[in-house]
């Protein structure tokens, strides 16, 4: 009986072995879009906003002729075709309210750094109230794993907006976090590196030096996905926002339609890389929503929007089950988004204030 008992307990010793191994290999990549709107994730282009001409700088005929459609479905497809394509397919998108599904900031300003704070941390820090916020004196998501031993050393983010440094606190998290113009020359010692370094210095710089082209910091950002192999990755883009605060509804949807395309090269990737494939979790979301009932604050947000605090996500990948477009009643906050990708890699994270 006792030799039952021995061969049992290592069995069982084993499997959780195993099975800790297999969760110890889940890797996660969450991709924000600035102050993107669930309207256009969800309804594709918005043509009261294309006949208000300010906004769309005399572009409207091609904006027409590329994005419209007579029914929704179309319209959105060909806005967002990877996210109504293959993601709606593979995972799940939460935020139409059109159809009861409720996102929503939990903290009370709408606007970015509070948001992205809420996203990265999982919770509510009121006093984290401004863009020029000090180091975010609250732990964050990828901070915690890189703290594990199975994700140490294997994290790093990348963002166009140089505040990242502060809201993912760089200096005490241990990570890279590559943002806006910083020079990493630890992380440019192969040729394309050095020449995304060189262009990004050389570029035209239409946001200042507060934030950088989108297109830098996706080649980066998919570059070290590539060549380092982390197993946790955080990805921020932000034209969608610049854009909509110029009032350029063209190059907003331009915009949009390009971080569709830029999400479905990740996901193509972790699905055809042997690392990557069946062991990768995707969120993917925005800080902030815009506002709506009165059209013209489109282009803007912030406590005064009334409706700007909507927002929206989408999920695909391992655990995560393939829901499509959430249509039924649902009321969650940004605060929870991290957590479901935590849970979906077998990870339990809290926040903490250091």
């Amino acid at each position: 009986m006792n030799k039952l008992y021995t061969l049992l307990f290592i069995l069982v010793a084993v499997a959780f072995s195993a099975f800790a191994q297999k969760e110890s290999d889940a890797r996660v990549i969450v991709i924000t879009t600035d102050g993107y709107r669930w309207q256009e994730v969800f309804n594709g282009i918005d043509t009261s906003i294309v006949k208000i001409k300010r906004f769309h700088h005399g572009d409207s005929a091609r904006l027409i002729q590329q994005y419209y459609a007579p029914t929704l479905a179309e319209r959105r497809a060909k806005l967002m075709p990877f996210f109504w394509g293959k993601l709606a397919a593979a995972g799940q998108l939460h935020g139409n309210r059109k159809e009861g599904s409720q996102v929503d900031n939990a903290n009370p300003y709408w606007f970015s750094y509070p948001g992205y704070s809420e996203i990265l941390t999982g919770q509510v820090d009121t006093a984290v109230n401004s863009n020029d916020y000090k180091p975010n004196p609250n732990t964050n998501f990828f901070e915690y794993l890189n703290a594990l031993p199975a994700y140490k050393g294997k994290v790093a983010a990348f963002g166009a907006w140089d505040a990242f440094d502060r809201i993912l606190n760089e200096k005490r998290a241990g990570f890279p976090v590559v943002n806006a113009f910083d020079s990493y020359p630890e992380l440019e010692k192969d040729p394309e590196t050095q020449l995304l370094a060189k262009m990004m210095k050389e570029s035209f710089k239409p946001f200042g030096m507060a934030e950088s082209l989108d297109a830098f910091t996706h080649f980066k950002a998919m570059h070290y996905l590539k060549k380092n192999k982390p197993k946790a990755l955080y990805i921020s883009y932000g034209e969608t926002d610049e854009f909509a605060h110029e009032g350029a509804y063209n190059h907003y949807l331009d915009a949009a339609h390009q971080f569709d395309a830029w999400v479905g090269e990740i996901w193509d990737f972790v699905n055809s890389d042997a690392d990557y494939k069946g062991k990768t979790t995707l969120l993917i979301t925005t800080d902030h929503g815009r506002g709506d009932a009165i059209k013209t604050q489109w282009t803007s947000h912030g406590e005064r929007v009334k409706d700007c605090y909507q927002i929206w996500y989408a999920m695909v990948g391992a655990n995560v089950p393939a829901l499509g477009e959430v249509k039924s009643a649902e009321k969650v906050f940004q605060k929870e988004l991290i957590h479901k990708a935590a849970k979906a890699i077998g990870v339990s994270f809290k926040s903490e204030v250091k």
